[in-house]
């Protein structure tokens, strides 16, 4: 089974940092504040495939880049942002959406701040790699 973007979404909303009407896929309708916004992370990387061919991969790797949008104090954005960093960070061993998902491997070591948009509003963004079971 593939795990795709929704199925993270549904995750992230489920962690109850921002309210489920206000954590998007594909696009951060609106840009609400105390929003997160999860997108697919295009980056190239050669293909997984295990010794034996794919039938014999246990595994996948669903790349993500998070959206945390959240108010005009840097301060409660940077606490919110370090907040779901640390718990995706520490996510093992969890069913997301009949998905076996197996572990996270972070891209870099914090959220990235990214300044703020044309309304004023603090943004940081997370990028990592989610292994779940084939």
């Amino acid at each position: 089974m593939m795990l795709g973007i929704g199925d993270v979404r549904d995750y992230i909303a489920g962690l109850g940092i921002a309210d489920n009407n206000n954590v998007y896929c594909g696009k951060l309708d609106n840009k609400k504040d105390k929003s997160i916004g999860v997108y697919n992370l295009n980056r190239q990387r050669p293909p997984q495939t295990a010794v034996g061919g794919l039938n014999n991969s246990s595994y996948r790797i669903k790349s993500v880049s998070i959206l945390v949008h959240w108010n005009k104090s840097v301060r409660d954005t940077e606490e919110t942002s370090e907040q779901l960093y640390n718990m995706l960070r520490d996510t093992n061993n969890k069913i997301i959406n009949d998905t076996k998902l197996l572990f996270t491997k972070m891209q870099v070591d914090g959220p990235v701040d990214v300044g703020t948009d044309d309304k004023g509003i603090f943004e940081s963004v997370i990028e990592l790699d989610i292994y779940y079971e084939r």
